[in-house]
């Protein structure tokens, strides 16, 4: 398993937390998120044979948020 910290812009609220969490746990191989808010980052768990970061962008991008790295 790996393990990588994204840095999210636009979260500002519980429903922020959960479209991000809730996109990224329901891709193949992510096996756990944490979401903080007043940081903006979002760690997550993850099976490096099955996802990436460009599927773990996309899913955050497509709930309206920015991945900056």
């Amino acid at each position: 398993m790996a393990e990588r910290t994204l840095e999210v812009k636009g979260m500002s609220c519980s429903h922020c937390k959960m479209a991000v969490s809730g996109a990224l746990k329901g891709l193949n191989g992510v096996s756990d998120v944490a979401v903080d808010l007043s940081t903006g980052k979002v760690d997550v768990n993850y099976d490096e044979s099955k996802v990436g970061f460009d599927q773990m962008k996309d899913a955050v991008e497509e709930q309206g948020y920015d991945v900056v790295k």
